[in-house]
C-alpha cells in the first residue's frame, strides 16, 4: 500500500498472517493498493478497513494539547479538569501509543496544575493496571529489570503524581482514593 501510484512514497507491504499487519496512516486522499500471491494455499486472502481521517485527529489533538500545555502563559485559560478527565478517559480507553501519548498528557496536567484542578481519584483504573503490571514484573524472572514503555509511563506518572499530592498535602486521601479496602487490608496485614 502507499500513497503514490509507482508504490514509491509512504510505502507499507504486509505478508503473512492477520497478526503481522499493523495499523498505519497515510498522507493525503487517495491510497495505491496492490495484492500479490505466490499460489501457496487457497484461502480468501486479506482483508482491510479504510477510514478517512481517524487515525490523524488523535496526533493532531495531542500536539496542539502537548504545545498548550507547554505554554505557562495559556495553562490558567485552559480548562485543565475537563482535559484532565478526557485524557484519563483515553488512556483507559486506548491502547498502543495512544496510550502513551494521552498518558504524557496526564504527566504535563500533573505538573503544570495546582490544588483541585484535577480529580486524581480518576486514575484508579489506571493505578490498577500499573500494579498489575508490578505484580506480574516480580513474577517474571525471564526479563529482569526491563520495563515496557507502558509500564515506565505510568511508573513516571504515579511517582510525580505522588510527589505532587505529597506537596499538596493529601497524600492520604489520594492513596485512600486509588486503592480498594482488600488491598488495603493486605497492606495492613504485611
Amino acid at each position: 500500500m502507499s500513497s503514490s501510484s509507482d508504490f514509491q512514497q509512504d510505502r507499507h507491504s504486509f505478508s503473512g498472517s492477520p497478526q503481522k499487519w499493523t495499523d498505519f496512516e497515510l498522507p493525503g486522499d487517495t491510497l495505491y493498493y496492490k495484492f500479490t500471491s505466490d499460489m501457496s494455499n487457497t484461502e480468501w486472502g486479506y482483508k482491510f478497513t479504510v477510514t478517512a481521517g481517524h487515525l490523524g485527529r488523535f496526533q493532531t489533538g495531542f500536539e496542539i494539547l502537548k504545545q498548550m500545555l507547554s505554554e505557562e502563559r495559556v495553562i490558567p485559560h485552559l480548562p485543565l479538569a475537563k482535559i484532565w478527565e478526557w485524557q484519563v478517559g483515553v488512556a483507559c480507553r486506548q491502547t498502543g501509543h495512544q496510550r502513551l501519548k494521552a498518558i504524557h498528557l496526564l504527566l504535563k496536567i500533573v505538573q503544570c496544575s495546582s490544588q483541585g484542578d484535577c480529580d486524581l481519584t480518576l486514575l484508579k483504573p489506571l493505578w490498577q493496571l500499573f500494579t498489575h503490571m508490578e505484580n506480574n514484573s516480580c513474577n517474571d524472572t525471564a526479563k529482569p529489570g526491563i520495563l515496557l514503555p507502558l509500564h515506565r509511563a505510568l511508573a513516571e506518572l504515579f511517582f510525580v503524581t505522588e510527589n505532587r499530592v505529597t506537596e499538596l498535602g493529601s497524600l492520604q486521601e489520594y492513596l485512600l482514593a486509588l486503592n480498594t479496602e482488600d488491598h488495603l487490608h493486605r497492606c495492613t496485614a504485611q
